[in-house]
C-alpha cells in the first residue's frame, strides 16, 4: 500500500513538473492601471462610476447579474451618486416581478429604489443554456474574486485578439491573451462608440473598459473610501501617540538622571 502511494506521489511530481500551456498559449501579465480608488487616500472618480454604470446597463446587464447591489445604492455617499430623481428613474426602467397578489398570482411593476438589480435569467440552469453551457459569473464582487483584481478585469475587457498561428479555436470560443489558457467563452462586446456618454466622454473600449471596471470595483468594495479615511484618522492617531508616548518616556527618564 505505501509503495503504491508512493508511486502515485512521485508520477504526480512529474507530471506537474513536466506540464506545459496549450501550443500557443501566452501568459501576459495584467496591465497595471493607475486607478484613482488604490493607494491609502484613494476615492472613486464619480463622473467614471457615472459611465461605468451605463456600460454595465447597457452591455453587461444582458448577460451578467449584480445581485448584491440595489437601485438605492447607486445615491449613497461613496458611489455614483446619483441624485433621488435619478436614482428612482433608473430602478423605474426596469419591470420587476412581484405577487402574489390578492388573486394570487404573481405580477411586474416598475422598479423601486430598494429593490435588488434585476437579473437578467430567471436561475442558473437557465443562465447556462443561454451561454452555451457557460455560466456568466455575477459582477457583484467580481473585481474581489478574481487575482489580479481590477487590472485583470480591464486587461481581459482590453486583451481580445486574433489566435496566433498553431491555435485553434472551437465555436463560441475567443481569444484573450490574458484570460488563464487564452481561451474565453464570452465574445468581445465593447467597441468604439458603441455607448454614447451623458457627459460628452468618447466612447473608446479601453475608456468604458476603464469605467466599467472602476464601477465593478466600487461594487465590490462600496465603503471603500469610509475605509480610507478611517485608516487614515488611525495613522493620525497613532503617530501621536507615540509622540506623546516619546516625550513622556524622554521626561521620566530625565528625572531619574537628576536624581542621579
Amino acid at each position: 500500500m505505501i509503495k503504491s502511494n508512493l508511486k502515485i506521489l512521485v508520477l504526480s511530481f512529474f507530471l506537474i513538473i513536466s506540464f506545459k500551456p496549450l501550443q500557443g498559449a501566452e501568459m501576459v501579465e495584467p496591465i497595471k492601471v493607475d486607478w484613482s480608488f488604490k493607494g491609502l487616500t484613494g476615492t472613486f472618480d464619480r463622473a467614471s462610476l457615472q459611465r461605468g454604470f451605463q456600460v454595465y446597463k447597457e452591455v453587461c446587464a444582458s448577460c451578467h447579474s449584480m445581485q448584491y447591489l440595489s437601485y438605492r445604492n447607486l445615491g449613497e455617499p461613496g458611489g455614483p451618486e446619483f441624485s433621488e430623481l435619478e436614482v428612482k428613474a433608473i430602478a423605474a426602467s426596469f419591470e420587476i416581478e412581484d405577487g402574489p397578489d390578492s388573486q394570487g398570482e404573481m405580477f411586474t411593476r416598475p422598479g423601486r429604489p430598494s429593490d435588488k438589480f434585476k437579473s437578467p435569467y430567471p436561475n442558473v440552469q437557465a443562465a447556462t443554456a443561454a451561454n452555451g453551457g457557460a455560466y456568466p459569473p455575477d459582477m457583484s464582487v467580481l473585481v474581489k474574486a478574481r487575482k489580479g483584481g481590477a487590472n485583470y478585469i480591464y486587461s481581459v475587457l482590453v486583451g481580445y485578439e486574433d489566435p496566433p498561428p498553431g491555435v485553434t479555436l472551437d465555436e463560441g470560443v475567443y481569444y484573450n491573451k490574458y484570460m488563464i489558457g487564452n481561451k474565453i467563452k464570452m465574445p468581445n462586446n465593447l467597441s468604439d462608440g458603441l455607448v454614447e456618454y451623458a457627459d460628452g466622454t468618447v466612447s473608446t473600449v479601453n475608456q468604458m473598459a476603464k469605467d466599467v471596471t472602476t464601477f465593478l470595483a466600487w461594487a465590490a468594495e462600496p465603503e471603500l473610501e469610509e475605509r480610507h479615511r478611517t485608516g487614515v484618522k488611525v495613522i493620525i492617531y497613532l503617530i501621536l501617540l507615540t509622540i506623546l508616548v516619546y516625550l513622556s518616556m524622554k521626561r521620566i527618564w530625565s528625572r531619574i538622571d537628576t536624581e542621579e
